[in-house]
């Protein structure tokens, strides 16, 4: 199978590589520590994994977003959704 057809670049390679290191670290974090349900500002009970995920989420929107709507670097959307994945992994 050939993945010429696929415009890999080094930062989507490396996007993608850090997806891959962040889910695999979550992995040994559970099986080291078991995480509980807990309740924080988000509306739901969440573990680390659906934090995890709404914050890899929230991202996206917010990247597309910040594409869609401005001219302004991409590179403020990235601290933007820095701080929204930090927000929502800690406090969420």
């Amino acid at each position: 199978m050939t993945l010429e057809w696929m415009a890999w670049t080094v930062p989507t390679a490396i996007f993608f590589i850090t997806i891959g290191l962040i889910l695999i670290s979550m992995t040994v974090w559970q099986i080291f520590s078991p995480c509980i349900e807990r309740k924080g500002f988000l509306p739901i009970l969440t573990t680390r994994g659906d934090r995890l995920f709404i914050g890899l989420l929230g991202s996206a929107y917010i990247h597309l977003a910040w594409i869609g709507l401005t001219d302004i670097t991409l590179w403020v959307g990235f601290v933007i959704s820095l701080v929204w994945m930090a927000v929502a992994m800690r406090w969420g």
